[in-house]
């Protein structure tokens, strides 16, 4: 089989100048991707059941339209974030997000709190009225959840009856405050199992603040919430504990953290 004609008319021809457009065009053409399969030989049957089980409208635009692909792509990439039962952001988007948030408090010096709560005995509460109504509770417990906070930020279920709120922008002076708000809301919202049936649950609070200026990691800071819910269930539950803000504590880990990797090895 010959040469292919198209290519050797884009080689530059010996014994004359480089022409430099023959070079681009050789260039452009490794760079360039291979182009998109037809929109008709995609599987995409199973995704837009997912998308329509989720309780999602269908993705806007003509089908196999490059809006409409985007669409359906932006449907799944939502679902991949959200907890199937609470709508909440899921343990993979709250991990995601307590990175981003770290990462902003080490450079801003601006003031954030992590919340973990725990449903108190929630066990008990699949026990005696089953796994239905444990599900109830969850996504009543959600919905209180989402009230309380700012729409910048983060209510995530992290665990089978844990939560995790991030808030941004949170002074130490608010944070009992906001702790508090959400720990009262749950209590005293009455939630509807059956037929005339109610119960009611309470939830103990833990937070902590993320260390200002200072490079942390998310294990970390997971870590110091958890000990005081870990307080506040020890302590009776229905409560709510928080780390001392005005207590600087920063960890061994966190100082390897400053100065192993510190801007200093630019003058090295």
């Amino acid at each position: 089989m010959g040469p292919n004609r198209a290519a050797v008319h884009r080689q530059p021809r010996p014994g004359r100048l480089i022409d430099w457009n023959d070079i681009f065009r050789i260039f452009v053409d490794r760079l360039s991707p291979p182009l998109l399969p037809e929109p008709s030989a995609l599987q995409l049957d199973q995704a837009l059941r997912l998308l329509a089980q989720s309780g999602q409208a269908p993705p806007p635009g003509e089908p196999g339209s490059a809006v409409w692909l985007q669409a359906l792509i932006d449907g799944l990439v939502d679902l991949s974030s959200r907890d199937a039962l609470t709508a909440l952001a899921n343990r993979r988007s709250f991990d995601a997000a307590l990175a981003r948030e770290l990462d902003r408090v080490a450079r801003s010096g601006e003031p954030a709190l992590l919340l973990a709560l725990d449903i108190d005995y929630f066990k008990s509460v699949n026990d005696s009225h089953g796994h239905n109504a444990g599900d109830t509770v969850l996504k009543a417990v959600a919905g209180a959840l989402l009230e309380c906070v700012r729409p910048m930020d983060l209510v995530a279920r992290t665990g089978g009856e844990e939560f995790s709120i991030i808030l941004p922008n949170c002074p130490s002076s608010f944070g009992e405050t906001v702790a508090e708000r959400v720990r009262r809301r749950v209590e005293r919202m009455p939630i509807s199992i059956g037929p005339s049936q109610q119960i009611s649950v309470s939830i103990s609070i833990g937070g902590a603040f993320a260390p200002q200026w200072v490079r942390s990691t998310p294990a970390l800071w997971i870590e110091r919430a958890d000990q005081q819910l870990y307080r506040a269930k020890a302590q009776g539950r229905n409560a709510v504990r928080l780390e001392p803000a005005a207590v600087a504590i920063v960890s061994n880990e966190e100082k390897r953290l400053l100065f192993d990797a510190s801007q200093f090895q630019d003058f090295e």
